[in-house]
């Protein structure tokens, strides 16, 4: 199979070149097969993979996703760093006169 790719330049316009033979691999269709059972038809340069997951049964894309808060971890962030709020920035010079402790 020969392909060709579209090369626009300011002095010559657009040019359809081909691309130069035996440097690239052959990219055929082919079928993609997840543990659940969903089945992908695509393109590739590998033949039949097969994968874990995918977007039908992850549970992020599923909306199973379930937050497990051990301990009372977020509870305890919340109570430790919740009130604070960040400072503004000051400028560089400030900054460094109020690590050294000196007024300029």
């Amino acid at each position: 199979m020969q392909f060709f790719y579209l090369i626009r330049t300011k002095t010559h316009g657009s040019l359809l070149v081909s691309m130069k033979s035996g440097k690239h691999p052959e990219y055929n269709e082919t079928t993609i097969i997840c543990a659940c059972g969903a089945v992908y038809k695509t393109r590739s340069t590998r033949e039949n993979l097969k994968i874990g997951i995918c977007a039908a049964c992850h549970p992020f894309f599923t909306g199973e996703q379930k937050f497990i808060d051990t301990a009372g971890r977020v509870e305890k962030f919340a109570r430790r760093y919740g009130s604070v709020k960040a400072s503004r920035a000051q400028t560089p010079r400030a900054a460094h006169s109020a690590l050294l402790g000196k007024k300029r």
